[in-house]
């Protein structure tokens, strides 16, 4: 026996990751000449890599592999049947409801826009009407996608969230801030679809047949006067023609940009109906320069008194193509976006409804969290007034809302839980004005009333 094999004889082997020696363990592995690990180490490491959680690659800026990476295959309907594959469920057109009962269903959460609620009530059910139907082969059904135009706050963004409630379908709701050109920090023009077969429970059947709804979509317009590449502008614009037109894109499963790291599926987009929506801030002065002009002309310069009259705070129902392409927007982007349809500024009267009147508004929420407190919230005719006028100067819509009432009901929030002889709290127009108190009333005299 040598005498390195005898000098062996009197040492353990000890565990690489541990540190336990072979006497404190069930088995050391010898991995090489050097190298030893123990039975309980080796399988954690397995563990670790088959849950998708490895700190290694996380050290080194490699995200964790996301859970869900597995596709749902497409399979022939006939071989699903003999072989008894559950199948995801196919819309049927009987359970779409009809454009009346879905416009029916927002007025109960969004106040006035009955043009808009009526434009994308029809467009959803023409969609898939579209996708369910049988046509004819000589017939074939073009998609028709929207873009939707309003100032902040008008509700562009809540229809559709609404909409998303009302109706079973998948949809995904995405911001064009974040969109860039393939190859600089941000999110590619595929991301869009990725979150759709996420909302689709990475269904691709389900995802070919649902609904993307494109916000901010004005701040991609093309930028004017830059030395810079534009690479968040026009670029977007032309990354996502293929989109909307319809066509095969590979997109990434569970990530927003394309990598070695993540495996990637095929959708087809020739079945999904795109909706897009921006505010297009100073949109109006590109109207009315173009009305201007038109007034001095001939029979039609009793359109520039009108248009100061009655059409100063909605110029936008007056856009054309004309007035997008100037905007920034390329003829070819616009082109896929058939229908357009735009959203009017609230007024004082539809501030104080929005206040009130739909099933979420803002004062039933208030009233519902004093009720925890079972304490009664009321608001008198001129408070709600002065709140609407308020929200009306700030000139952004129904956001202003809740910025206003957050200020007001501070300090009722804040002393309500110090006193429990409180029973109901009315806000006044003075308190709102900044001009008195709101009237507070006792449990025991709000009983007597």
């Amino acid at each position: 026996m040598s005498k390195n094999n005898i000098d062996e004889d009197k040492y353990e082997g000890v565990c690489y990751i541990c540190r336990r020696t072979e006497s404190q363990v069930d088995k050391i592995i010898k991995i090489s000449q050097e190298l030893t690990i123990c039975s309980d180490c080796l399988q954690k490491s397995f563990d670790t890599i088959n849950n998708g959680k490895n700190p290694y690659l996380s050290a080194m800026g490699i995200q964790d592999i996301p859970n869900k990476q597995k596709i749902k295959k497409k399979q022939e309907k006939a071989k699903d049947e003999e072989e008894g594959v559950e199948q995801d469920e196919e819309i049927k057109f009987k359970d779409i409801p009809a454009p009346h009962r879905i416009k029916e269903q927002l007025d109960d959460y969004i106040i006035g826009q009955d043009h808009a609620k009526k434009v994308i009530s029809v467009a959803v059910y023409n969609h898939y009407k579209r996708i369910t139907a049988k046509v004819n082969e000589d017939v074939e059904i073009e998609k028709s996608n929207l873009l939707m135009i309003g100032p902040t706050g008008s509700g562009k963004t809540y229809i559709v969230r609404t909409l998303a409630k009302i109706l079973d379908l998948p949809l995904a709701i995405t911001d064009a801030t974040a969109l860039t050109e393939a190859g600089y920090i941000g999110d590619d023009v595929e991301s869009v679809l990725s979150k759709l077969l996420q909302a689709a429970d990475n269904s691709v059947e389900k995802a070919e047949r649902g609904i993307i709804f494109i916000d901010e979509i004005d701040k991609i317009a093309k930028k004017l006067n830059t030395n810079s590449r534009d690479v968040s502008g026009e670029s977007v614009q032309q990354g996502l023609l293929k989109l909307l037109e319809g066509a095969n894109i590979e997109v990434p499963v569970g990530a927003t940009s394309k990598n070695a790291m993540v495996p990637l599926t095929t959708i087809n987009t020739s079945n999904i109906l795109f909706i897009c929506a921006g505010a297009f801030p100073d949109l109006e002065k590109t109207i009315k320069s173009r009305l201007d002009k038109q007034s001095l002309i001939g029979f039609k310069s009793s359109n520039k008194d009108k248009l100061e009259d009655k059409d100063e705070d909605n110029i936008l129902k007056h856009v054309k193509v004309s007035d997008l392409r100037e905007y920034g927007m390329v003829p070819e982007f616009i082109g896929r976006l058939p229908i357009i349809f735009t959203l009017e500024a609230l007024d004082k009267d539809m501030l104080i409804q929005v206040l009130c009147e739909p099933k979420n508004a803002i004062i039933r929420q208030y009233k519902k969290l004093l009720e925890l407190d079972e304490v009664d919230l009321q608001f008198e005719e001129g408070a709600l007034d002065a709140i609407a006028a308020k929200a009306f100067d700030k000139k952004i819509g129904a956001r202003a809302l809740r910025s206003i009432l957050e200020e007001i009901m501070l300090d009722i929030m804040y002393e309500i839980p110090k006193d429990d002889n409180i029973g109901r709290v009315i806000m006044t127009e003075d308190y709102i004005l900044g001009k008195g108190v709101p009237i507070i009333e006792t449990r025991r005299k709000r009983m007597e009333a």
